[in-house]
């Protein structure tokens, strides 16, 4: 281990240099929540916390509340997840394990590209091809057949939770795909080859060298596709509906706090609507720390629980 006192002046300067951007990104979120902090001040001051649970949302009346917002937020995230891993982790596998050179090579060139396509390209395809799709085949389907069910209540108009769950599913697919590959990808050769020599068969060669050894870093991957779909702005926007109501059916309009701050924050007027709006954002950013601070305790018990069993 090489010492401060080791290095010369060069080396210094620029152990300096490194450690100030560090501590400048930390000093950057500081004062990005203290500035959101004290702009929302006026609504916090007039509801307190309890604006975060209130599902009024009115801004004639000024009556505001965030509830319903974060419930959109929440609902689309989940949803695009539960429907993007399955398809992240099989596409990560057939490239690294199963597909020849020449499939993995465009296979994961297609899926790069994917991540490259703006926000706004999504929108527009949500918009003129999944929300007509959705509206004429399958939530009549689902309707006709699983009505009976909670999630699959209410009339058939395309636009709402579910073609935002899809939108936002295709969108953070390439970020856990590409890094589930990488991570299959630094897995000893040596592991998946004594898996074989002891008469494993292929798909158990994966499931115990290949997905249970990655198991952190899939969660990570999660995560992270979690807060990219926390975060998306204009392709929700564009199909969600941007209704504030809370609803169980995956049929019903709804809208994320970053969707309501895209459709509302240039026509904010008076300063209780903006403080409102300001505390939509502090409350995003908020859900953000949180869920990247889960990501973490849940990839050092779930690395520590596999330590521990080897």
């Amino acid at each position: 281990m090489i010492r401060r006192g080791d290095l010369n002046f060069s080396d210094k300067i620029f152990y300096w240099v490194l450690k100030s951007l560090a501590f400048g990104i930390i000093g950057l979120l500081v004062v990005l929540f203290i500035l959101l902090l004290k702009m929302s001040w006026p609504i916090f001051s007039k509801i307190g916390l309890s604006f975060y649970f209130l599902n009024e949302w009115n801004p004639v009346t000024e009556e505001f509340g965030a509830m319903a917002f974060i419930y959109g937020t929440i609902a689309t995230a989940l949803l695009a997840l539960v429907l993007s891993l399955p398809i992240s982790l099989g596409s990560a596998l057939l490239v690294t394990e199963l597909a020849n050179l020449h499939v993995r090579r465009v296979l994961g060139f297609l899926i790069e590209m994917l991540a490259a396509i703006p926000s706004i390209v999504y929108g527009l395809w949500g918009l003129f091809v999944v929300v007509p799709f959705l509206r004429t085949d399958v939530q009549p389907f689902l309707g006709d057949y699983l009505g009976f069910l909670p999630l699959f209540k209410g009339p058939p108009i395309g636009v709402g939770l579910m073609a935002g769950g899809i939108v936002l599913a295709i969108m953070i697919t390439p970020t856990i795909a590409t890094i589930c590959r990488e991570i299959f990808l630094t897995i000893p050769k040596v592991y998946k080859e004594g898996a074989l020599a002891l008469g494993a068969t292929r798909w158990e060669m994966i499931q115990l060298s290949v997905i249970r050894s990655s198991l952190s870093g899939i969660l990570g991957a999660s995560i992270l596709g979690l807060a990219r779909a926390l975060g998306e702005t204009m392709a929700v926007t564009m199909v969600i509906g941007n209704r504030a109501q809370i609803s169980s059916s995956l049929f019903s309009p709804a809208q994320t706090m970053a969707s309501l701050l895209a459709n509302e924050y240039a026509e904010a007027s008076s300063e209780i609507h903006m403080a409102s709006l300001t505390a939509i954002g502090f409350g995003l950013l908020l859900v953000s720390l949180i869920v990247n601070s889960l990501a973490r305790i849940i990839i050092w018990r779930v690395g520590r629980i596999y330590r521990r069993s080897k």
